[in-house]
C-alpha cells in the first residue's frame, strides 16, 4: 500500500495509465550482495500524531504490558499524503498511539479502532498505524509470520516500497532520498488481505508497465488466515521474486525484458506494515488487529539455518 493508487482492491476503479500519471503528478504526493542502508534516525515534522501512553477507552483492548514499537528500527507514518486522506477511499487515520500499534507477549500489533479521531484538521471514522521500516536493502528473503484480521471492508498488507519514492510524510522521504514517483519506484505486495475476499491473500508487483489493477498478482487460499499464524515471504534476487506462504509458492514474478518499466527492483527497498480500512467496512466492526511474531530479512541465497541480517522479534 502507498500512493494508494498502486494498491488497487480488484475491484476498485481501472485506471488508465495516462489518468493515474496525471492523478499521481497531482499527488505529489534482492544478482548481487545485499545492500543495506540506514542513517542516522532524525524526527521529522511529518510524524503528527499524539503520543498516548495508556489505553484509556474501553473499546480498547487491555494487553499484558504494552510497549512502544522500536523507533530505531520502525518510523510511524502518520502524515497525510495529500493533505486530505489515504488513497483508495480508505477513511482511517495512522497514528503513532500507543493504542494502534504496540508490542506485547512477544508479538505486534497493529490495531484498528471505530473511533473519531481528528488529525491535521481532518476527522476520520477509524485509527490504525502504518509502520516503514529504517532499513532498505536490494535482494534477500522477507519471512512474516503473522496472522490476520477478519471482517468485510478490512485491509491489512505487509508490501515493500523504493526507498527513493517521492511520498510526502513517509520515512525515506523524509530523510532526503525520494526521487521518484510511483509506480516508477516500484512497489511489491508481499501479502495483502480483503475481508471482502476472507481466506484469500494476494501477492503483486506495481511497475510503469503494470500497475494499479496490475496483471502481476496471484495469491491462494488459507482457511486459517485469521485464527493461527502464518509465514508470508518473497525470495528476491536480479532474476525473479517468489512469493509464498508458509513455503508454499504461489506466484513468481520474472519478466524476460528487465528494464525501468517492467524491473524498478534493482534497488533499494523498505518493508511496510499497515492495517487500512475501506469504506465499505461492516457496521458491526469496532476493533480488529494484525499481530506480527517477527520480521526478518535474511541475505541473497542464505539457507533456512542462516541468521537474519535485519530482524524484529518483537520482544518486549
Amino acid at each position: 500500500m502507498t500512493i494508494r493508487l498502486n494498491r488497487l482492491h480488484p475491484i476498485a476503479l481501472r485506471l488508465s495509465a495516462v489518468a493515474a500519471t496525471i492523478i499521481l503528478g497531482g499527488l505529489l504526493a534482492c544478482g548481487g550482495g545485499l545492500t543495506q542502508t540506514s542513517p542516522t534516525p532524525v524526527t521529522p515534522s511529518a510524524d503528527t500524531g499524539l503520543k498516548v501512553v495508556g489505553f484509556s477507552s474501553s473499546k480498547h483492548s487491555n494487553p499484558s504490558n504494552p510497549q512502544a514499537i522500536d523507533s530505531e528500527k520502525w518510523f510511524h507514518q502518520t502524515r497525510l499524503p495529500d493533505g486530505n486522506s489515504w488513497y483508495n477511499g480508505e477513511i482511517q487515520h495512522y497514528t503513532n498511539r500507543i493504542e494502534n500499534a504496540y508490542i506485547s507477549d512477544g508479538t505486534l500489533k497493529i490495531v484498528a479502532i471505530r473511533e473519531s479521531f481528528t488529525d491535521q484538521n481532518r476527522t476520520k471514522p477509524f485509527t490504525s498505524a502504518r509502520l516503514n521500516s529504517k532499513y532498505a536493502f536490494t535482494y534477500g528473503r522477507v519471512e512474516v509470520r503473522a496472522k490476520l484480521p477478519k471482517g468485510s471492508g478490512t485491509w491489512p498488507a505487509i508490501w515493500a516500497l523504493g526507498k527513493n519514492i517521492t511520498e510526502r510524510g513517509g520515512y525515506w522521504q523524509t530523510q532526503g532520498f525520494g526521487t521518484l514517483n510511483w509506480p516508477a519506484s516500484g512497489e511489491i505486495d508481499i501479502m495483502e488481505h480483503w475481508g471482502t475476499n476472507q481466506n484469500y491473500v494476494s501477492s503483486a508487483l506495481h511497475t510503469p508497465s503494470s500497475f494499479g489493477n496490475t496483471v502481476n498478482v496471484g495469491g491462494q487460499k488459507i482457511d486459517t488466515v485469521s485464527s493461527e499464524f502464518h509465514i508470508y515471504s518473497l525470495d528476491w534476487n536480479a532474476d525473479r521474486m517468489i512469493f509464498s506462504v508458509d513455503g508454499k509458492p504461489h506466484y513468481t514474478y520474472a519478466p524476460k525484458d528487465k528494464n525501468p518499466s517492467t524491473w524498478p527492483f534493482d534497488a533499494d527497498q523498505y518493508l511496510l506494515l499497515n492495517f487500512a480500512i475501506e469504506p465499505s467496512i461492516a457496521s458491526s466492526f469496532n476493533r480488529g488487529e494484525m499481530e506480527v511474531d517477527y520480521v526478518r530479512v535474511y541475505a541473497p541465497n542464505a539457507s533456512l539455518s542462516a541468521d537474519p541480517v535485519w530482524a524484529d522479534e518483537f520482544n518486549n
